[in-house]
């Protein structure tokens, strides 16, 4: 029987370790198919966060280095620096990118460096026992905000993305989701043109991939995807917030 479905060769073969219904592993395979349909997986560097994805260098089938909290994209930087001609990407969940290593993803947009930063958000911190995030929703409850975020007292939720929209260092920006089929297919499209990005040397390349956390929510899985698309995507607006014309469009 001919195959129609297999694994991409830039993913190794091996379960992870993610609860059931965790968007990470679809995330996961969107990095691995754009390495390996643009050839890249031989040039490819990646740098592994704190926090669910901090195993992410046992699922890639290509050279992997371990960042403390929130610097990852320092360390891909010095990587990039060295060895140019390397294609360097992190993988962050948002209570790396966002609080502990907000500077560090600041400062990298603001200089340009030509790196790939695939930023995963569902809004709470997933491996530590479910806290508030900064990108935790206004009234979204949370093991430290158990009546429901109070922006009076913590603050809104930070909208990244819109955030680096400004930096002139910023080559492309796309925020996008991974609820269902659609949008899991124009998620892939942005994560091939952020390395494209960086291939053809135009600045720095993000992508934000709105996720889900069933655990830590209380959720089902499928219940979970419904919070996303009726909670996130109203505060957390996909689409792209900033693209250079060199870079192809992969409409379906």
């Amino acid at each position: 029987m001919k195959a129609v479905f297999t694994r991409p060769q830039a993913l190794s073969d091996q379960a992870t370790h993610y609860c059931p219904g965790c968007l990470h592993g679809i995330a996961h395979r969107l990095v691995a198919e754009a390495l390996d349909e643009l050839d890249l997986t031989e040039r490819a560097v990646g740098v592994a966060s704190v926090g669910c994805s901090v195993f992410t260098y046992n699922y890639f089938d290509c050279d992997f280095q371990q960042a403390a909290h929130g610097r990852a994209p320092a360390v891909a930087t010095g990587i990039k620096r060295a060895r140019p001609d390397s294609i360097v990407f992190t993988y962050q969940g948002d209570g790396d990118l966002a609080s502990i290593g907000a500077a560090e993803a600041m400062h990298a947009a603001s200089r340009g460096e030509k790196i790939t930063v695939i930023f995963i958000n569902n809004a709470i911190y997933g491996m530590t026992g479910g806290q508030m995030a900064p990108t935790t929703l206004e009234g979204q409850r949370t093991t430290t905000s158990p009546s429901g975020r109070d922006v009076s007292l913590t603050g809104h939720p930070l909208r990244m993305s819109e955030m680096l929209q400004g930096l002139p260092g910023v080559a492309y920006l796309a925020r996008v989701s991974c609820h269902d089929v659609k949008h899991i297919r124009q998620a892939k499209q942005s994560v091939q043109k952020a390395f494209e990005v960086q291939r053809e040397g135009l600045g720095f390349a993000m992508v934000e991939l709105l996720s889900n956390c069933p655990t830590n929510w209380g959720m089902t899985p499928g219940e979970s995807l419904k919070w996303l698309e009726e909670n996130m995507i109203p505060y957390y607006p996909i689409g792209e917030l900033k693209t250079p014309e060199a870079v192809t469009d992969h409409g379906e």
